[in-house]
């Protein structure tokens, strides 16, 4: 089977062929202004390649959704999926080669650049099996590759970004070829544009779009006015997979597409200006009541939100502080049972020290503890007490050991506790299991940072000794651990 298709004409009517093969190895950007052709031109190359090669198409505006009924393209509506099934259908797609449209008009712009570049981003993670040829169209590239954020969220800018780099950057070995289009080069990330080696190039009106499509087309800057110059549906084309100089094409006719669009004039309405007023106003309110959308659900609120909501709540319910409200005494030795508890909890020291904090604030709530109760500094240490299991030792021992972690920085207390314990204990190991749960790691290379970075304090002394082992002291504490 030939691996050459006719995209158009040149000027003396001779074919320009695509090589689809090479293609595949080098990638393709095309660049035109929005009536410049560049939908045409995506049309007749995905026709003309449809039975050679897996395609997958981006489609933010529903161009290419007529490719289904004359080529067989499965059309993905990306608004009727959640994110876990749009991940999903990519890679059945890549296991199954299907050809696809992921259409994405019935989605606000935001929302197109994440389903999008989750999409892209499960294409390019499909198991090495599955790394079957495909050719992967993203039509307004500039959207999901922008070269500058604009006001999208910092992380969908970096989602999105990620996944067309890895598309054209190294999609190549994994059997993915990308195909972008663009109305502005200038509004186009240059490390995606950059790695494309096939360029089609429709007319272009700002003198920085030209510059650049002049530069990758290899042309001098004065004849960059050609570019200007281009009709309608012609392109200027450079590459392996076309030709190795500049050539103008025609970009040939197309089978699919929306067969009742208009792009000339068409005639007036002959109605009367009463008539044409009648059909605009009559039964207006009717009309408008049947097409009002329901109301938006509220946002979700944010976790503090949903915390001092059901604190209100409780408060609400609560009968009237009276004479019965327990002593002080007795709300610190609650809070003191709470944290114990939430320290003694399987995975608690891996959670962040602010959802720790949380927890800890809601279960206070949920026993209607009335009355101050300790801040985040404060908790944290206390957390740290507890997980280290120091409330079970003397008052004075305990208090020579927080006087002994005075320095102790409060993200780094809890390890510490657990090897001054041991150290006070007499034992002849120390366990850095009980380390790593406490500083919320499973990483025995954080474990001997951790212990170098308390000896460059002076808070423990580390001896190597010759058979391997490992002693530990802390100063100011009259046992010795090994380990």
């Amino acid at each position: 089977m030939t691996a050459q298709i006719t995209i158009g004409h040149d000027a003396t009517g001779k074919p320009v062929e695509f090589d689809i093969e090479e293609l595949l190895a080098t990638r393709l950007l095309v660049q035109g202004n929005s009536g410049s052709g560049k939908s045409h031109l995506l049309r007749r190359l995905l026709e003309e390649s449809a039975a050679m090669v897996q395609q997958v198409v981006i489609d933010p505006e529903g161009d290419f959704v007529t490719l289904a009924e004359p080529f067989g393209h499965v059309v993905i509506d990306g608004a009727a999926y959640s994110p876990h099934e749009i991940e999903a259908l990519a890679r059945r797609i890549r296991e199954h080669r299907a050809s696809v449209v992921l259409a994405l008009e019935g989605l606000e712009v935001e929302q197109q650049i994440r389903c999008a570049a989750q999409f892209l981003g499960a294409l390019f993670d499909a198991p090495r099996q599955h790394w079957y040829p495909a050719l992967v169209v993203v039509d307004e590239a500039q959207m999901f590759a922008p070269a500058v954020a604009g006001e999208m969220a910092e992380d969908t800018r970096r989602l999105t970004l990620s996944a067309m780099t890895n598309l054209m950057c190294r999609g190549r070995k994994r059997g993915l070829a990308g195909i972008v289009a663009t109305q502005r080069l200038a509004k186009l990330a240059k490390n995606v544009a950059a790695e494309a080696s096939n360029f089609l190039m429709g007319r272009t009106f700002l003198d920085i779009d030209m510059i650049r499509a002049a530069d990758l087309l290899g042309m001098e800057r004065r004849q960059a006015e050609r570019i200007r110059e281009l009709e309608r549906g012609h392109f200027l084309a450079l590459g392996p997979a076309i030709s190795r100089l500049p050539v103008a094409v025609k970009i040939g006719p197309v089978q699919s597409g929306h067969a009742a669009r208009s792009e000339g004039l068409m005639p007036m309405p002959e109605a009367a200006a009463g008539d044409m007023e009648a059909l605009l106003m009559n039964e207006l309110s009717v009309e408008a009541a049947k097409a009002a959308p329901p109301p938006p659900p509220p946002p979700a609120p944010r976790p503090e939100q949903l915390a001092d909501s059901i604190a209100r709540a409780e408060e609400r319910q609560a009968p009237p502080l009276a004479a019965a409200t327990p002593p002080p005494s007795e709300i610190a030795a609650q809070v003191e049972a709470i944290i114990a508890a939430l320290a003694a909890e399987e995975g608690s020291a891996f959670q962040s020290a602010s959802a720790q904090f949380q927890t800890f604030l809601l279960r206070c709530r949920q026993q209607r503890l009335i009355g101050p109760l300790p801040d985040m500094p404060a908790f944290r240490r206390r957390f740290a007490v507890a997980g280290a299991g120091l409330d079970d030792l003397d008052s004075a021992v305990r208090a020579r050991i927080m006087e002994l972690a005075h320095g102790v920085e409060d993200d780094l207390l809890a390890p510490f506790l657990v090897i001054a314990r041991s150290a006070h204990a007499g034992e002849t190991t120390v366990d850095e299991d009980a380390i790593a749960r406490a500083y919320g790691t499973s990483s025995p290379g954080r474990i001997r940072r951790l212990l170098e970075h308390f000896e460059k304090k002076g808070v423990i002394v580390v001896r190597e000794e010759f058979g391997g082992g490992r002693t530990v002291m802390v100063p100011g504490m009259e046992q010795v651990a090994q380990s």
